[in-house]
């Protein structure tokens, strides 16, 4: 039975009442989402393309209570105040129409990945919960439906849904929103015989300044350079999915990283500008360009925040990983390589 099959008989067949849990992992965008031409369903201007990591899990329980008045969210054991609170009991409220429960919900998430820091946190983070609560209002959702599910709470999060390397679709521009609501989604892309990893430099771990919904909203708005990057980032993709399918690395890293720079140009070029890059960053990119040179395959990508991702052959990961904690002076530095996607597991985690 194919695995979306096997997903949602498995949320059809949970009681409303039984608590259900999902792990979820980040994903790095290699072909890059950068502006939404609607913010209230999560719809981007490009489609973009992603390596799902199999480190920094978020682990979602989502149980109902029918006696409830509020939904109960706790996040990394405390309770989830402002912001982070009000998306996720919009994202339920949004599981409850569909579902036509009005139960109130009990929601526990523990992340272990920086949140706001440009590490793909909401990517993991929306994907669980969307399993979780979609498994406890008894949704009864494939794959795809997940991912357009997902992707309402966190446009990237519809990539999470999958493991290895994704394709989130934009959908029809043009069309009435029901339309393009449903045309934008995510699916697994077909790769060649890769075996990559990503190294992770973390420079700065803390917060962002500027949100990525903010930062996104001024670039679309007054960036000169956004139209021209859209415009080459759908090329991006087209070279991007032909040197998948044909395991070249070196050309999937090459594209990856013109396409990231692009994107930070553009923020670069919006009024007033965007900048997210750091004196360690740019030392970290300078130690990328150091190994490219001496012959290993290391290729940076960035998303919006100060860290950096090297994708590299999984044989050269150790070596990348020195290079990079060496320019990352008291930063940390992690190795990735492909994960699983979004999944329910049981009470002791299988």
């Amino acid at each position: 039975m194919p695995e979306h099959q096997t997903t949602a008989l498995r949320t059809r067949e949970r009681p409303a009442a039984t608590g259900v849990t999902a792990v979820a992992h980040p994903n790095i965008a290699l072909i890059k989402y950068w502006g939404k031409r609607d913010e209230r369903l999560h719809l981007p201007w490009t489609s973009s393309l992603s390596m799902t990591l199999d480190i920094f899990p978020t682990t979602t329980s989502v149980r109902l209570d029918a006696e409830a008045a509020d939904d109960v969210v706790t996040f990394n054991g405390a309770p989830a105040t402002g912001e982070e609170r009000r998306r996720i009991t919009a994202f339920l409220d949004l599981v409850r129409r569909r579902s036509r429960l009005t139960h109130r919900a009990v929601v526990d998430t523990r992340n272990t990945v920086p949140t706001g820091a440009g590490l793909a946190s909401s990517a993991g983070g929306f994907a669980a919960l969307a399993v979780a609560a979609a498994g406890a209002y008894r949704l009864g959702l494939d794959e795809t439906g997940l991912s357009r599910l997902a992707r309402r709470g966190s446009g990237s999060a519809s990539r999470s849904i999958f493991g290895g390397f994704a394709v989130w679709h934009a959908g029809t521009p043009t069309a009435p929103a029901e339309e393009a609501d449903h045309s934008s989604y995510a699916e697994p892309v077909v790769a060649g015989d890769l075996d990559p990893a990503l190294v992770i430099a973390v420079v700065n771990a803390g917060p962002k300044e500027v949100s990525s919904r903010a930062a996104m909203r001024r670039t679309v708005e007054t960036s000169p350079l956004f139209e021209p990057w859209a415009a080459s980032s759908r090329d991006d993709l087209t070279e991007m999915r032909a040197a998948l399918l044909r395991a070249d690395l070196d050309a999937v890293g090459e594209i990856a990283e013109r396409n990231a720079l692009g994107m930070h140009a553009t923020m670069l070029g919006a009024r007033p500008a965007v900048r997210y890059l750091s004196p360690a960053t740019l030392t970290v990119l300078d130690s990328v360009l150091r190994l490219r040179r001496d012959g290993i395959a290391a290729y940076a990508t960035m998303d919006a925040g100060p860290n950096v991702k090297v994708l590299c052959r999984r044989t050269d990961a150790e070596r990348v990983a020195e290079a990079v904690r060496d320019a990352a002076a008291g930063g940390s530095v992690h190795i990735a390589g492909p994960g699983q996607g979004a999944r329910l597991v049981d009470e002791s985690g299988r």
